[in-house]
């Protein structure tokens, strides 16, 4: 990044001045981080009964609305997804506290995203040429809906399926589930902000094919591939093993891949057409 701009005229900035930029944009989004996480400090019942525990219960929305179809549709048959019955330990003297803080910083790394990718996008754009910001122009609220979306796919979809199967599951009568509520977060954490990171596909296909590292050709030709790679991922994090949730979970993730490849497609006739003239 060679250049930044300063009252409406672009001047030079040497590698400390980069660097005293980049250490404001990260203070700011930090600051905001623990704003949203004292806010979600203060809302300990709302964040540990419903927002933690949420996917364990039966009246979690998804469990509900998937024993009302497994109700109504032979399809949907086995879905229901019952009350799991287990036992959180902590071993730690400072495990709930810490416990406490922890979710409260992970709620406000999430809710604070969009702030900190515009944060990134701020410190990137002066770098920028005029046509490239009128071409990304939106970018902020696209990554920031798609990551957003990715999140609550995790949380409401993949969460319920994982935890209510690991959590029943049985080697052997002898041994009891009493899951250390580290554990249990890890797995939470696990399903749902990486599946936010992956809803970011789009996205990352966008700027790979714009710096003419990825092309549309090469997402068609690896179609089957991904497929495969995808339906992988998905019965390792969704161990059930039933047709029906597989192709529940991994239908949206199709999706996106189609999604980017037109994406991909797109910027790649664009670039094509500008190289003709």
């Amino acid at each position: 990044m060679a250049l930044r701009k300063k009252s409406n005229d672009k001047t030079e900035m040497g590698f400390f001045d980069h660097v005293e930029a980049l250490r404001w944009h990260i203070m700011r989004s930090a600051i905001v981080v623990v704003a949203f996480a004292l806010i979600a400090f203060t809302q300990k019942k709302f964040m540990f009964d419903y927002l933690l525990f949420g996917p364990t219960k039966e009246n979690f929305p998804t469990n509900k609305l998937f024993c009302w179809l497994d109700a109504h549709s032979s399809f949907f048959q086995g879905m229901c997804i019952r009350d799991a019955h287990f036992t959180f330990i902590n071993t730690d003297i400072t495990g709930q506290f810490m416990l406490h803080l922890q979710m409260a910083m992970y709620v406000g790394a999430i809710a604070a995203f969009p702030y900190i990718f515009w944060e990134v996008w701020r410190f990137v754009k002066p770098a920028l040429h005029e046509r490239e910001i009128r071409n990304t122009r939106g970018i902020v609220f696209v990554t920031s809906f798609l990551f957003t979306i990715g999140c609550l796919f995790g949380y409401f979809i993949i969460t319920p399926f994982s935890v209510n199967f690991l959590i029943q599951y049985q080697a052997t009568p002898i041994v009891k589930n009493m899951i250390d509520i580290n554990s249990y977060i890890g797995l939470l954490i696990t399903m749902t902000i990486p599946t936010g990171v992956l809803f970011e596909l789009p996205m990352l296909v966008y700027l790979l094919t714009k710096l003419g590292i990825l092309t549309p050709d090469f997402m068609r030709n690896g179609r089957k591939i991904a497929y495969v790679v995808i339906l992988i991922i998905v019965a390792i994090i969704t161990p059930q093993g039933d047709i029906t949730s597989l192709l529940l979970i991994s239908t949206p993730i199709f999706v996106l891949y189609e999604l980017s490849i037109s994406v991909s497609n797109r910027v790649h006739k664009k670039i094509v057409k500008e190289e003709e003239y």
